[in-house]
C-alpha cells in the first residue's frame, strides 16, 4: 500500500471514531455513582420510583420544581426491555402509595396513577438500535387542574 493510500485510511478512521465518540455521549445526564444519580434523581422526583439504572434525558425533559410536587414531564433512558418496565411500574408504583386508575400494554405502553391531589401518565416507547431499550415519559400534574375550555367568539 503507497502512503498516500494508508495516510487517507488513517485519517478516515480518526474521523469516524471521533464522530461515534460525540454521539456517544451527548453530556445531559446526570454523572456520578449510580448511587448518586439515583440520589439526584429521586431529589427531583420525589416519591415516584425509578426502574434501576434508569437516567434523566435532561434535553427532552420539563421539570418545574422537586420533590413530591414537582409538575411537568421527564424523559428516561431504561437498560431493561419495555416489558420488564411494565411490570416494574405496576408492581412499584402501587408500594409507594400510587393508585393505577388505567393501564394499557401495547407497542407504546401507557399507565396512568393517581395520588392524592395528583397525577402521573407513564409512557413506555422501545428504544432505538443504537440507544437504549426503552424510553419512559413520565408526566406529572395536579389531578384536578382548573382547565377552562377556551370560549367561541
Amino acid at each position: 500500500m503507497n502512503k498516500l493510500k494508508r495516510l487517507k485510511i488513517i485519517t478516515l478512521s480518526v474521523v469516524l471514531c471521533a464522530l461515534l465518540a460525540a454521539c456517544a455521549s451527548s453530556g445531559d445526564a446526570p454523572t456520578g455513582t449510580p448511587s448518586e444519580v439515583q440520589e439526584i434523581q429521586s431529589q427531583l422526583l420525589g416519591d415516584m420510583p425509578l426502574p434501576a439504572a434508569s437516567r434523566i434525558i435532561g434535553s427532552d425533559s420539563l421539570i418545574i420544581g422537586r420533590g413530591d410536587n414537582w409538575v411537568g414531564r421527564v424523559v428516561l433512558s431504561g437498560v431493561q426491555t419495555p416489558t420488564d418496565i411494565y411490570a416494574f411500574f405496576q408492581a412499584e408504583y402501587p408500594k409507594a402509595g400510587w393508585t393505577t386508575v388505567s393501564a394499557v400494554k401495547s407497542k407504546t405502553s401507557i399507565l396512568v396513577f393517581t395520588k392524592g391531589d395528583r397525577t402521573s401518565t407513564v409512557e413506555l416507547n422501545e428504544g432505538a438500535f443504537t440507544g437504549p431499550k426503552t424510553l419512559i415519559t413520565i408526566t406529572a400534574s395536579p389531578k384536578n387542574a382548573n382547565v377552562v375550555a377556551p370560549t367561541k367568539k
